[in-house]
Parts: C-alpha cells; structure tokens; sequence
C-alpha cells in the first residue's frame, strides 16, 4: 500500500467517524490511527532506500574508477621503466591518468548530485501531497461542521417556533 492509499484511509476513517454535536470533535481510534501513520512512516523509508543506493552506487563507481586510475597508472610505471629514454611516454602517461582520475571525480560529482536531486525531488513531492491531503481534510471538516451548524439553527428555530405557537395558544385559552 503506497502513502496516498494510506492517507485517504486515515482521511477516511476520520471522515467517517462520529461526531460529537456542537463541539466539532470526532471520536476515533487511536489505535487504528496509531497504526496506519505507522504503516506510513515504515513505507517512506523505500524511497530513501533508493537514493541510499545511488549514493552507494555513486561511491561503488568512483572506487572502481580510482581502482582502474591505480591499475592504468601502475602499467604506465611499468612501461616507463623499459622506456625510461622516452620522456614523452611518461608525460603522456601522467596527463592520461590525470585525465581518467578528474572524469572519475566529474562523474562521481554528477551522480552525487543526481542523487541529491533525486532525493529532493521525492520529498518535495512527498510534502506537496501531505500538503493538499491536510487542505482537503480541512476543507472537508469545515464543510461538514457548516451543515452541522445550519442544521442545529434550522432545528432551534422550529423549535422556538412550535414554543411561541405554543405560548400564543395557551393565551388564547384564558
């Protein structure tokens, strides 16, 4: 069950619960709401699961690309030593494995912020949606309390009425 399925049901559920007159409370089930904000939180953590894995994904790339830095720059000791009266093979070498190490550090900065990003993007979307459940569950509350409202003055007044009729009739009998 995803967050929203699991926030219309507590909107639901608070909806649907029952109203103490007058005051504008409802009666619920702590437990049941206790367990579903539970299910919620234990079902956010995927998404940070996620960006957790493109950080590690991140840091396993980089490792890898340094690993290969290390390997590309040992064979280019090796061969500098055969070739120690090529000065141009090891300045070569150096700027290749220069090269490798700063694409190593560009691609890991990219993916760094990708995951950020990512991460951002997820909560931004998370809060938009808490956001507008919140607005909708307002909304709805204060609709409901509106009709409670019209309905109670409506029943005072005819009531008041059927009084004055009353009072009126008991004049009359004198």
């Amino acid at each position: 069950m995803d967050v929203i399925k699991l926030l219309e049901y507590l909107q639901e559920i608070i909806e649907s619960s029952s109203k103490i007159p007058v005051t504008g409370k409802s009666v619920i089930n702590k437990r049941e709401i206790l367990d579903i904000i539970d299910q919620v939180v234990n079902h956010l953590p995927d998404e940070f699961k996620k960006a957790q894995w493109i950080c590690d994904e991140k840091e396993r790339i980089l490792i890898d690309a340094k690993k290969q830095a290390k390997i590309f720059e040992e064979e280019t000791i090796d061969k500098i030593r055969r070739r120690v009266e090529k000065q141009d093979l090891v300045k070569e070498a150096q700027t290749r494995a220069e090269e490798i190490i700063a694409a190593a550090q560009r691609d890991a900065k990219i993916m760094r912020l990708g995951a950020k990003d990512y991460a951002d993007e997820i909560l931004s979307q998370l809060d938009k949606e808490i956001e507008l459940k919140g607005q909708q569950m307002l909304h709805k509350i204060k609709a409901d309390v509106q009709t409670f409202l019209i309905s109670l003055q409506e029943e005072v007044t005819d009531t008041t009425t059927l009084i004055r009729e009353n009072v009126k009739e008991l004049r009359t009998m004198k």
